[in-house]
């Protein structure tokens, strides 16, 4: 088997110092890599254990870079590379994703050294699993696919390395808690933390080092430079938990750098939609802190759902903020008034306005269906799942 490597410093100065390029078309590698992930599909929860067990046989100091909750991020780790291989024919999306990743990854104190580690392990398990698809044709495929990721994603981490740290140390100066399971968090970064209204950071705990989730900032950047976070207590959710139940003004925790791309922008006077379930409602606040901030005058309609009046713990901040722009529009929607993207489409038309989702998956993906149902185009509907990369991504 060849084993996965990046290019060469040879074949680099070749091509000049660009990254590499990736087919705007489909390709006959693409081709290749979604007929070997057809294959696995039905045996994905052996294709994963399989592919660690390679990867800490070979690597076993690599055990250590993953937390306690090690299913999720070894899931996660594993789901993105074969989505960035599949998806490998959508050249913007995934070339932003694949930049974000690795520059994500340097808080983990990944390596370029250990890209072709997770490579081999990934090619074997491929041989091992793809059993009628696997030729010499495919894996060379596989090689070139992997090669490309992993440089995509090291060159971004370099250039991130040279004007930003790994993580930041923020401490918490604010801790309100609005519902029994639902906080707003203050902190204050240890040296300015550079981000745009509508994106979202990873965070870590000191009650549970390296296990990092996502959380988005709930408000524009401000001048005094603090962050605000809406957090949501859920089941078995390691840091929501310890970050709603626990977490004191005081405390330190470490902050990843930011990502998403659900950002206003600022060059066209389209309508804004905007979409928030429960917490999603944080961006939605900081996209129209945003619109303020920049002097728009075009309209904002958010609609922001929740499953009782109860747990519109946010309301009072949303309605506000309508108060004081007369170009806003607010519309709580529970769940005894019908779905949330269901409501919105009781409105409209929204064909002059772009959209903006955020919220659980489930919600994300039918105010999808739904916005494009009544006319609005997918490449003017905005959001960041993480959990489904090819729509761009949780919280």
């Amino acid at each position: 088997m060849n084993a996965p490597t990046t290019p060469s410093a040879a074949e680099k100065d070749a091509v000049g110092d660009a990254p590499p390029r990736i087919p705007s078309g489909p390709s006959p590698d693409a081709l290749l890599v979604r007929r070997t992930l057809t294959e696995i599909a039905p045996v994905a929860d052996k294709v994963t254990s399989y592919f660690y067990a390679l990867l800490f046989i070979s690597r076993p100091e690599l055990r250590s870079m993953f937390p306690a909750a090690m299913d999720t991020q070894r899931d996660r780790l594993l789901r993105a590379l074969l989505t960035a291989a599949e998806h490998m024919d959508n050249a913007p999306v995934l070339t932003a994703h694949l930049q974000s990743l690795g520059r994500g990854h340097r808080k983990y104190g990944t390596q370029p050294s250990h890209y072709p580690a997770v490579g081999e392990a990934l090619i074997g398990t491929l041989m091992r699993y793809a059993t009628t698809t696997w030729d010499e044709e495919t894996e060379a495929a596989w090689v070139r696919t992997y090669a490309t990721i992993s440089q995509i994603m090291i060159d971004a981490a370099a250039e991130d390395e040279q004007h930003a740290p790994a993580w930041w140390h923020a401490e918490v100066v604010s801790h309100d808690l609005r519902t029994p399971d639902v906080a707003v968090i203050t902190l204050r970064p240890d040296q300015p933390y550079p981000f745009l209204a509508g994106q979202y950071t990873t965070l870590e705990t000191p009650r549970w080092p390296r296990v990092w989730r996502h959380y988005s900032f709930a408000s524009a950047p401000r001048p005094d430079g603090l962050l605000s976070l809406h957090v949501k207590a859920v089941p078995a959710g390691w840091v929501s938990q310890a970050l709603v139940h626990h977490a004191r003004p005081g405390d330190v925790l470490r902050l990843g750098p930011p990502a998403g791309s659900m950002t206003v922008d600022h060059s066209t006077d389209n309508g804004m939609l905007c979409l928030g379930g429960g917490t999603g409602i944080a961006p939605i606040k900081a996209l129209v802190e945003d619109v303020a901030e920049h002097g728009d005058r075009r309209p904002v309609e958010v609609f922001y759902g929740a499953r009782s009046d109860h747990d519109l713990y946010d309301i009072d901040t949303m309605m506000r903020l309508q108060q004081a722009f007369p170009w806003l529009s607010v519309r709580p929607v529970t769940d005894d008034q019908g779905r949330l993207p269901d409501a919105v489409c009781r409105y409209g038309p929204w064909h002059e306005y772009d959209a903006y989702l955020s919220g659980p998956l489930g919600m994300i993906r039918s105010g999808v269906d739904a916005l494009r149902g009544v006319g609005i185009p997918a490449e003017r509907i905005r959001h960041d799942s993480l959990e489904d990369l090819v729509a761009v991504g949780g919280r």
